[in-house]
């Protein structure tokens, strides 16, 4: 199998889901477990002025670059689509293997894959495909039920160069490419020119720092996203922020995991009182452009690399899983005790089954994994 990624033109990635639903499956997953909504669930939820039909979603990850993965987890009941991350350099050289799943998770990747030409595009498949579906699975409404969700970084120059723009601009109106690809489906599924599909994929972004950036820079970034792209705007925060005596009481001496965070991981992080007064201000500033501000916990925790599947010349990995999940919930409770409850807090740290209502009960959502 190859370690890259190779994306799939509409007209066949539909024809391919057509074909499997005469089967009763898409994707080799039964019908029988797709998640079909209804307007009396209790879970329902809206935000950003939009109606969630669940609050469970996809983090911004790998996962979320290909059109097929974004529509077969909103089959499964995804409703919050978190976008991979997109940044101005596009033609990286990833690390592989760059991800170790085992119990608590490691990667060291960190940026999409494909052009961003090609990330847009696979955004605007999944959008028409998820549309069509809900056409023809009967599960109209006067809303989507679902939101896709931005995410660039990571620092402004590279936001303003004229790729990430064009993105930006894409994103907000798809109109061109959407009725292209419209007339492209339509020559085999006419149904297609009935459906009404918005030209506008997402009016709402979470920001994504690289683990070091500086607090300025990372307050530079949301002003503009709110105030010259007038989007509902998250940031989200890396783990560190709990600081270095309690993350290591919760790791190493209550959870016995055997992680190692250097010292120049909180060293060279948001501090807390730096987070607090950025917070106020930027709610302050939202207020004023009349969009939304809230938080996405969390980024990953900045760990040793001590795996044995991931190559060693990566010195630090980044945490994620189970063993995130402590973490971050101490976080949000201090967080919003600060707050006093108010803040708008998005989740997303080694979330399963298990703990999903609990983690909801605590005001905690959309939850993404």
């Amino acid at each position: 199998m190859s370690d890259k990624l190779y994306t799939y033109p509409i007209d066949k990635l539909l024809k391919w889901i057509l074909s499997d639903l005469e089967n009763d499956k898409v994707f080799g997953i039964t019908k029988s477990l797709f998640f079909t909504p209804n307007v009396n669930d209790p879970f329902r939820l809206k935000r950003y002025d939009q109606l969630l039909e669940t609050p469970i979603g996809v983090a911004a990850g790998p996962h979320t670059q290909l059109s097929h993965n974004i529509i077969l987890s909103w089959l499964m009941g995804a409703r919050y689509i978190e976008l991979k991350t997109v940044q101005t350099l596009d033609e990286l050289e990833v690390t592989k293997p760059c991800i170790d799943m085992v119990d608590e998770g490691y990667n060291c990747e960190w940026s999409q894959e494909l052009k961003i030409h090609q990330s847009f595009d696979e955004y605007l498949n999944a959008w028409i495909i998820i549309h069509l579906l809900k056409d023809k699975f009967g599960w109209q409404s006067d809303e989507a039920g679902f939101i896709f969700n931005l995410s660039v970084g990571y620092n402004l120059e590279g936001i303003k160069n004229p790729n990430v723009q064009w993105f930006f601009e894409k994103m907000n109106d798809s109109s061109k490419e959407l009725e292209l690809k419209i007339d492209q489906i339509a020559t085999f599924y006419p149904r297609a020119r009935d459906v009404k599909i918005p030209v506008r994929i997402s009016d709402n972004i979470t920001l994504s720092t690289m683990h070091g950036c500086p607090p300025e820079e990372i307050e530079r970034i949301v002003e503009y996203l709110i105030t010259e792209r007038k989007l509902h705007t998250a940031v989200k925060l890396n783990p560190t922020l709990l600081g270095s005596e309690k993350i290591r009481e919760i790791l190493n001496s209550k959870l016995e995991y055997e992680i190692v965070v250097p010292d120049e991981a909180f060293k060279h992080d948001l501090k807390w009182s730096e987070a607090i007064d950025m917070i106020k201000r930027l709610l302050a500033l939202a207020e004023e452009h009349g969009v939304e501000f809230g938080l996405k916990l969390t980024n990953t925790l900045e760990s040793l690399n001590s795996t044995e599947l991931l190559p060693q010349k990566e010195n630090m990995v980044y945490m994620s899983g189970r063993a995130l999940h402590p973490i971050s919930i101490n976080l949000a409770s201090k967080l919003q005790k600060q707050f006093e409850g108010k803040l708008d807090i998005s989740f997303s740290a080694g979330v399963d089954a298990f703990n999903v209502a609990e983690t909801l009960a605590c005001n905690l959502k959309p939850i993404t994994i």
